[in-house]
């Protein structure tokens, strides 16, 4: 069964191709590659991001509160209308991580989220996790607003699953289609040939990945997809517009 509540501390580094193989390559002494990844092959994860209509989660998360929360629809690849995905409550607490996720059919995820109503509880349920989605939406009128999927290299410490590091790229984006049946595209959300390597760890990392990171001089960043979406495709037309005025009184 796949593991659906996770705790944790994520760090985020932003590297460029180069440098993505080269600590690639030395990590492979230590860590083993996901069964996803055979082959050395990227999987593709999409998601919905769900949101208020006036952007209230992304908002405060933008705003880097001690607590901040998001929910999303994920799926592995393009879903077909019936198939499983995951519905995701994803909780920031001081730095760490908590997500919580159930499987779900995608009409049952779409459904939920629409209506707040759970759907009747059958095996490969998290019942506890469907109770905290269902709280969580009653809290917020919540619908999916973006779309954005990436390409994924994940790999677990050899000895210790506990610490997790992927490595995403091509990360795409769209407000328009947002459905994840709808299909694998959008507008690229990051630099040709950017990547974001992504350190998860229940605990504190081992020396030996310390001294790799101090090595390269990769040094922790703030990196959210949703949020970089946000500001570039929300955020940024928003200031455009409210300067027009402004602008428009000059020239008189």
């Amino acid at each position: 069964m796949a593991i659906e509540v996770f705790n944790r501390y994520e760090n985020k580094y932003v590297m460029d191709t180069k440098t993505f193989y080269e600590i690639y390559n030395r990590l492979m002494a230590y860590m083993e590659l996901d069964a996803y990844n055979k082959d050395d092959k990227f999987y593709s994860i999409s998601n919905l991001y769900c949101d208020t209509e006036t952007h209230t989660l992304v908002r405060n998360s933008l705003a880097k509160p001690k607590y901040r929360e998001k929910l999303r629809i994920r799926a592995y690849g393009v879903p077909v209308p019936d198939a499983k995905v995951y519905l995701e409550l994803k909780k920031k607490v001081f730095g760490l991580v908590n997500k919580r996720r159930t499987a779900l059919r995608l009409g049952e995820a779409y459904e939920f989220v629409r209506s707040g109503q759970a759907p009747a509880y059958r095996e490969g349920m998290n019942g506890q996790v469907v109770r905290e989605i269902e709280y969580f939406l009653s809290r917020y009128e919540l619908k999916p607003e973006v779309y954005i999927a990436y390409d994924r290299i994940a790999m677990f410490c050899r000895g210790n699953r506990d610490l997790r590091i992927t490595f995403d790229t091509n990360i795409r984006s769209r407000r328009y289609d947002l459905g994840l049946e709808c299909g694998d595209y959008g507008d690229p959300l990051t630099e040709r040939g950017q990547w974001l390597m992504e350190v998860k760890a229940e605990k504190t990392i081992p020396v030996w990945l310390a001294g790799l990171l101090s090595e390269y001089r990769l040094y922790r960043t703030s990196f959210s997809k949703y949020g970089n979406e946000y500001k570039k495709n929300i955020a940024a037309k928003r200031t455009l517009c409210d300067e027009k005025p402004v602008r428009e009184r000059i020239l008189l």
